[in-house]
């Protein structure tokens, strides 16, 4: 009998070139299934949803793409079911000991495992709809606590959004809190010009990204440092509150000479986004919602200094003051002000910068956080 510890991952993102468009979420699995596989685990990942049946192997690690059916009637359900099926022959066959999925819209609800199942706490839709003061899907609300008191083991990204999750749902058993890891070795200073006063946004365009502050807050940044640049990255999104174009919305609120200082990249490959990082000055992500987020780690893994909100998850990844500044995305005026101050003073960049990366390779590198999820994953199947 092959005793290989083998872990499985159920999702619906993953980032490679023959899949579907990845996210956070991706990127975080696909971290920690290197990392499980470098320690000597087999990992496959099921990634559910995609155009077409697919295997791929990818860093030794077993992606199994399940290309989506559609079904009469109740579809959510029934692809569930076909999806379950499928992951049990496969369990069955080839030895896995635990299966790990997202929390998102419960995509795991209904299916049931002759192994422990394992939810993670990425943030699920309830989780982001209580951030931004709207009313979740009765549909969407149902899977998601079904898929949650299915699990045999809940890990949140965060003790922040583990407590309000199971404030939400009503959770009764306890959630470990294992944070997000990242590859040091793969995200690191590239030694790229600095182009001096650019900053960087990167990440998907959409009102709980904090899109329609950051308008705000470079308005106020042009009318301190006219120089300043602002380069955004990432998919404009139909704003879930005007029902349009978030971008549109973006430039609505910029004054006619904040819009002259503005560069705009729709998509851009996942390996390009490192030399962005690196010829900007300064990062600013002021997010409103957010579980414990890659964008935040891959900057300051890169050495850059970070200008982040301060809310709920924020105070367990970020320093204020040491690996950049943390601030109410609302509070333009201030954000602004420490925009400005960063972009006046090299040395502090830099000391942020070295800061940010020291802090990320002690408490977030792939080493640190595999360590806590072997432990995990071993105490549940021991049981």
């Amino acid at each position: 009998m092959n005793n290989t510890l083998h872990i499985a991952f159920l999702t619906s993102e993953y980032p490679h070139t023959n899949l579907s468009k990845s996210g956070g979420i991706g990127t975080s699995i696909k971290n920690l299934a290197i990392g499980l596989v470098k320690s000597g685990a087999r990992v496959s990942i099921f990634v559910v949803g995609q155009i077409n049946d697919l295997k791929i192997r990818d860093h030794n690690v077993e992606v199994i793409a399940i290309g989506k059916q559609k079904h009469i009637a109740f579809n959510w359900y029934f692809e569930r079911i076909r999806t379950q099926r499928l992951i049990q022959r496969y369990i069955d066959s080839e030895n896995v000991h635990l299966i790990e999925a997202p929390d998102w819209t419960g995509i795991s609800a209904f299916m049931n495992f002759n192994i422990p199942i394992i939810i993670r706490l990425n943030g699920s839709d309830g989780y982001f709809c209580n951030l931004e003061g709207r009313k979740q899907k009765k549909k969407h609300f149902f899977l998601e606590r079904k898929a949650l008191n299915n699990a045999d083991a809940i890990i949140s990204v965060s003790d922040f959004t583990g407590k309000l999750t199971k404030q939400i749902f009503k959770i009764k058993s306890s959630i470990r809190t294992i944070h997000n890891s990242i590859d040091s070795n793969n995200f690191k200073p590239i030694g790229l010009k600095i182009n001096q006063g650019q900053l960087l946004y990167f990440g998907t365009i959409i009102r709980k990204k904090g899109i329609l502050d950051l308008a705000q807050i470079f308005n106020r940044v042009i009318e301190k440092k006219p120089s300043a640049s602002l380069v955004l990255i990432g998919k404009d999104t139909i704003d879930v509150f005007e029902n349009t174009s978030t971008l549109g919305l973006f430039k609505d609120l910029l004054t006619p000479k904040a819009a002259q200082n503005i560069t705009y990249f729709d998509e851009v490959p996942y390996l390009e986004i490192q030399q962005h990082i690196a010829v900007s000055q300064v990062v600013i992500l002021p997010s409103l919602a957010e579980a414990f987020p890659m964008t935040w780690l891959e900057t300051l893994a890169m050495e850059k200094p970070l200008i982040s909100s301060n809310i709920g998850w924020a105070s367990e990844l970020m320093i204020d003051g040491l690996t950049g500044y943390t601030i109410n995305p609302k509070n333009h005026e201030l954000f602004s002000d420490k925009v400005v101050k960063l972009l006046n003073d090299n040395e502090l960049c830099y000391n942020f910068g070295k800061q940010g990366r020291e802090h990320v390779i002690r408490n977030f590198s792939v080493e640190v956080i595999l360590k806590q999820n072997l432990s995990f994953y071993k105490s549940l199947i021991k049981q």
